[in-house]
């Protein structure tokens, strides 16, 4: 089947695409919505908006990538589609932090699950936070995006990767269902982290940014959002910096001039933008609780070929012990499957010379179970801070405790369980001091007795959410439920960053769904505010 990319079609000539680090750029642009962002918020925001009959900018960092680009190879894509070239991590450096950074942002990247808000999720946001949003309340929102961007369940039988995760579960007694993924026409390929060569999968690169453009909107790339300009309780100005491939910038920064200015650069990137620009933040929430789902890792060698590079990523997960005690009870955790590309997999192998050697050799026969940690539901559990570094760029501090560490020994243990109820010839928990075993009693007292330390434990995450949670209680809170900044009433923030804690599962769909109940909200104020001019 022939793969239509849609930015090099017919319909494509009069879209109006700029290269802010190539292009002349004027010194003001005027429009009524700004986006900065072409994630998940922004991509649903500027279609909705655009569609409205609004002049829309949108702004994105990184470069535009299209199917025609992606080659399937790790090298390039790493270094063209992810933040700092996949390197991002926490200040400490103990976390790794997986973060798009290109045209449609991390839903070009991700693996494609697709999850709603967890209905314990919402209400504890009510609860604690005054969210005015519940399950019943998103219903619609989620089933239009679900029909927008095809979510289904895969109905394709798993890779053998995931197969053994259900296969584990199934044995121990454990609860386990296929992953919605968002995917249209899917060639089941597994490259998804590199960009989808036949986009089938439905991320704002093919969906919404395209709707937007062919409705009149503009897309500024290479082009970061430095700076809002305010004055009293609004915004005057957005003050943007053309940027290099690699993120330096460059000498000519242009304005924009809007009616109203979204935020939508993700749960690092907002609440960046809002530091930089010394926005109102009178209880000081800006950056603050800043959520990961802390992910650690469990390897499986099976007695036969698994070849976890081949077909959908992840397909199948288990939330057994996702709420195991209570929503604020001890910390729960979602158990998925990696990829096992050969330089994603080096990561985790750990081990220098033949130990390093011998474990990759040991590719093709690779298990991978995850474990997400659902974080921020505890007191333990406050997340971490977006700071600023002396170049003004975001970094977040997330410390680590004992609460923490004592969730990721507990889901070492499950997930090694679970890799031996599969068949698994042998198990090693990804950290630095633990050896394989070939039994399950033997692993569970290896891992009984390593130091839960950073570095020494290596963790990763590809969620970031919070950092400008939203609220009705200005005290909690940086946007009402609604998105709309408390202090300045042009502003809205629409993305990952709005969550009060973390979502406890794969956030994109979240995202996707409030974003569209925000933007609706906001369609219909700013409709009303340009008739009146």
């Amino acid at each position: 089947m022939a793969v239509v990319d849609p930015y090099r079609s017919d319909k494509s000539y009069h879209w109006d695409i700029r290269n802010a680090a190539e292009d002349d750029m004027p010194g003001v642009i005027e429009c009524d919505v700004v986006i900065s962002g072409t994630g998940a918020g922004g991509g649903i925001c500027a279609e909705i908006l655009s569609q409205a009959g609004l002049r829309v900018i949108l702004l994105e960092e990184g470069g535009l990538q299209t199917s025609t680009d992606f080659r399937m190879k790790e090298g390039e894509a790493y270094d063209n589609l992810y933040q700092q070239g996949a390197a991002r991590a926490t200040k400490d450096g103990a976390i790794t932090i997986l973060q798009g950074r290109t045209v449609g942002g991390s839903t070009t990247v991700n693996w494609t699950s697709s999850f709603r808000t967890p209905e314990q999720t919402l209400k504890h946001w009510q609860d604690v936070f005054g969210v005015k949003h519940s399950a019943e309340s998103l219903d619609s929102s989620f089933s239009w995006v679900e029909q927008r961007l095809n979510i289904t369940r895969w109905d394709v039988a798993p890779n053998r990767n995931n197969q053994l995760l259900a296969d584990g579960c199934q044995n121990a007694g454990w609860s386990w269902k296929s992953i919605p993924r968002n995917i249209k026409g899917c060639w089941n390929l597994g490259y998804c982290g590199m960009g989808c060569p036949s986009n089938a999968k439905q991320s704002m690169l093919v969906t919404t940014i395209p709707a937007s453009l062919e409705a009149g909107a503009t897309l500024i790339t290479r082009a970061r959002a430095e700076k809002l300009i305010i004055k009293a309780d609004q915004v005057d100005y957005l003050a943007v910096q053309p940027i290099d491939r690699y993120g330096k910038p460059l000498e000519q920064s242009f304005l924009i001039k809007a009616r109203r200015y979204i935020l939508a650069a993700g749960a690092i990137g907002s609440p960046a933008i809002l530091l930089r620009s010394s926005a109102p933040d009178p209880y000081n929430r800006v950056g603050k609780r800043t959520f990961l789902h802390p992910v650690c890792m469990s390897v499986a060698v099976m007695p036969d070929k698994v070849e976890g590079y081949y077909g959908a990523p992840q397909s199948v997960y288990s939330d057994h012990f996702l709420w195991r005690d209570g929503v604020e009870g001890e910390l729960g955790y979602k158990l998925e499957s990696t990829p096992l590309h050969p330089v994603f997999t080096s990561l985790f192998a750990l081990g220098h010379g033949d130990t390093f050697k011998a474990r990759m050799q040991q590719l093709p026969r690779m298990q991978s179970t995850i474990a997400l940690m659902r974080d921020g539901f505890h007191e333990q559990s406050q997340g971490g801070q977006v700071l600023l570094n002396s170049d003004n760029t975001p970094v977040l501090d997330y410390p680590l405790n004992d609460y923490l560490w004592k969730g990721i020994r507990d889901s070492l243990l499950t997930m090694a369980e679970l890799q031996f109820s599969a068949g698994a010839a042998s198990v090693r928990p990804v950290h630095q001091l633990a050896k394989r075993g070939g039994s399950w009693p033997e692993v569970r007292e290896v891992i009984s007795n390593l130091p839960m330390e950073r570095f020494k434990m290596p963790l990763g995450s590809a969620h970031v959410m919070g950092g400008c949670a939203m609220g009705e209680n200005e005290k909690l809170s940086v946007v009402n439920s609604e998105g709309q900044h408390h202090q300045l009433e042009n502003l809205s923030v629409i993305d990952g960053s709005v969550f009060p804690t973390s979502i406890g599962a794969n956030p994109q769909e979240s995202v996707y769904g409030l974003a569209a109940v925000m933007a609706d909200s906001l369609c219909n104020h700013e409709r009303l505010t340009l008739y009146m001019y």
